[in-house]
């Protein structure tokens, strides 16, 4: 079953834990985490259930594609690792 991981830095803020979820997206999976944990919805997606600005998925090591419609297509033995983007100089 595919695993949905959240970095430190969201678990010190979010409780959450390493999932397993159902789905074959990206959108499917998270729409499953957030059934889960309500509370990482808002933190995660916009209103239109769009990647926030300030958040990276990645799937198997590589971004996702598509941060709007999170149709990334996701296999039975895939990782989605969930983290904050960290910016500044």
């Amino acid at each position: 079953m595919p695993r949905v991981s959240f970095t430190p830095n969201l678990r010190r803020h979010l409780a959450v834990d390493t999932l397993e979820v159902e789905g074959t997206t990206v959108r499917e999976m998270l729409e499953e985490v957030f059934r889960l944990q309500p509370g990482l919805r808002s933190y995660i997606v916009d209103d239109q259930v769009s990647l926030r600005k300030h958040m990276g998925i990645f799937l198997n090591n590589e971004l996702i594609r598509d941060r709007v419609g999170l149709s990334d297509s996701v296999g039975p033995d895939d990782e989605i690792h969930v983290m904050q983007a960290l910016s500044g100089g």
